[in-house]
């Protein structure tokens, strides 16, 4: 079995994330996205995350080297072959973050009502009076009475390693603030955020376009989590930088929401973007508490009506150093999951936590539960308002297959596709039954040379809730003869079968492509 990087130059044998020697292989139809790094770098770590639930791994490059990522991505690699499932890989971005500089890594004390100074000069020691930032325009942005938040991980209300300023003086270049709350801060870098200001500094900075160019090049990353997204402009700038790197036209690009200034242009930059990332941690600090709520659902609901998958992020902050989560983050979870979340970002809880396997596989447990009472009849009801008449050719199709797979109680909904459009759009109804996308490559040519596309739509279909792609063999075109659909199909079923989802006498739906016609078919199968 090849890793899930190299399907692109040999899609020669249908490849899927089914285990076969797992009964129930789908804990959860919401994915869980792990970022990778010191507590979940081994081969040994990573393979038990990908069989715990996880089918997207992070790398994010505000923290470590590229050659650091490129070893833990050669890890994942060689985990894929040894648990034969495919993951996707999402490049997040440092994009326009404020860092303070702590080069002797000495812990800082920062006592509660005294005064500490953010300085653009970075050659000063980090010290609990004075703290240097990478950008010299804070104190231009900036006012008296302002709220600045430091920490390795921001400030979540519970922890004593992040710090809460509030702004006393501008002077010159250097912003002094009052300490509100004691703290340590503790490590090399600790992010800053200045709560509701806008920062003058570009979305796609050179060195994140240095990082795309190289370890995202060589590794044809699938996704790109564009950090501090505030207007669509931002993502068209990013998609025009990929256009340009060969294979990366097709990476996907998911905006991340991490400020009131994204929020207030989220329509617009939903309209450009392929998904979206609500980065809580940041979000939970710009706006009031009692607003996060709202803005939440309201950001889900425009995103599953959208068609586009939407992550959440900071839901079990806890588990970073326990073995459970509070009874407040587990029932965050399942929220998440009634809102329309296609997946659960995972940060700190698998980067740098004690329990990043037990966090996967918890937080897929309580995705099945709240899957079990998500009102679909509701929602599709929603959704086929929404999308109004007449509807697509594409989207009366996918909309059939579901209302179908429901009354007819089928265990799953196979789709043929080439694009994997047609396999998205069915999720996008969330039926109550997983969708096997059945990817089937086609010959492409750039006029230097011949290649199967596949790989790419096969992978990025593992961030959407509900969906399991499977590449199939490149010899069998999407819309081909009735022989050799019924050979994929067979495949296919004998995959769903080997996993425990598919029994005899069950019902199975069937979307593809005959002709110039779509066909929806509804197969009973026997012993």
């Amino acid at each position: 079995m090849q890793s899930s990087h190299l399907l692109l130059e040999e899609p020669i044998r249908m490849v899927s994330i089914l285990d076969p020697s797992k009964p129930s292989f789908f804990p959860a139809m919401t994915k869980i996205v792990g970022t990778l790094g010191p507590k979940s770098r081994s081969v040994d770590v990573i393979s038990d995350c990908l069989k715990a639930g996880m089918s997207v791994a992070r790398f994010d490059f505000s923290w470590g080297d590229p050659e650091y990522h490129q070893n833990t991505l050669e890890n994942l690699k060689a985990a894929i072959k040894v648990t034969k499932k495919l993951c996707s890989v999402m490049l997040d971005t440092v994009g326009a973050e404020l860092q303070v500089v702590n080069k002797s890594e000495k812990p800082i004390s920062l006592e509660v009502d005294s005064q500490v100074v953010l300085t653009p000069h970075k050659g000063q020691e980090a010290s609990s009076q004075i703290l240097p930032i990478n950008f010299d325009g804070l104190a231009k942005s900036v006012k008296k009475g302002d709220t600045i938040f430091v920490g390795q991980y921001l400030f979540t209300g519970s922890e004593s390693t992040s710090v809460w300023l509030e702004v006393a003086e501008v002077k010159e270049q250097d912003v002094i603030c009052t300490i509100k709350n004691s703290a340590t801060l503790a490590g090399s870098l600790f992010t800053l955020h200045a709560s509701q200001v806008h920062i003058d500094l570009p979305t796609l900075p050179e060195k994140d376009k240095e990082v795309i160019r190289t370890w995202g090049v060589k590794n044809k990353i699938d996704f790109l989590s564009l950090s501090y997204t505030r207007h669509a402009e931002d993502v068209r700038q990013a998609r025009e930088f990929l256009s340009k790197l060969g294979d990366l036209s097709q990476t996907q690009i998911f905006a991340k929401i991490e400020n009131a200034e994204g929020l207030t242009h989220f329509d617009e930059i939903l309209q450009e973007a392929d998904g979206i990332i609500l980065s809580r941690g940041n979000l939970g600090i710009d706006l009031p508490p009692e607003k996060v709520f709202y803005f939440q659902k309201s950001a889900l609901r425009k995103c599953n009506m959208a068609g586009k998958p939407a992550v959440l992020t900071r839901v079990v902050d806890s588990m970073t150093d326990n073995l459970r989560p509070t009874r407040a983050e587990a029932t965050d979870v399942a929220n998440a999951v009634l809102d329309g979340s296609d997946a659960i970002l995972l940060g700190a809880e698998t980067l740098r936590g004690l329990y990043p396997v037990e966090t996967i596989t918890t937080v897929g447990r309580i995705c099945f539960e709240a899957e079990k009472v998500f009102n679909q009849d509701l929602y599709f009801k929603k959704i086929v308002r929404y999308v109004g008449e007449p509807m697509s050719h594409l989207e009366s199709i996918a909309s059939s297959a579901v209302r179908a797979a429901i009354k007819v109680k089928a265990s799953v909904i196979i789709c043929f596709t080439s694009s994997g459009r047609a396999a998205r759009l069915i999720a996008k109804y969330r039926p109550t039954m997983p969708v096997l996308s059945v990817v089937i490559p086609q010959l492409k040519t750039d006029q230097l040379q011949w290649r199967f596309s596949g790989a790419f739509e096969a992978r990025q279909s593992l961030i959407v809730r509900g969906l399991f792609p499977m590449l199939a063999d490149p010899r069998h075109p999407a819309e081909s003869t009735s022989a050799t659909n019924e050979s994929i199909l067979k495949l296919a079923l004998d995959h769903g079968k080997a996993s425990g989802i598919i029994k005899s006498h069950d019902r199975v739906v069937v979307c593809q492509k005959v002709g110039d016609a779509s066909v929806v078919k509804i197969i009973e199968l026997e012993d």
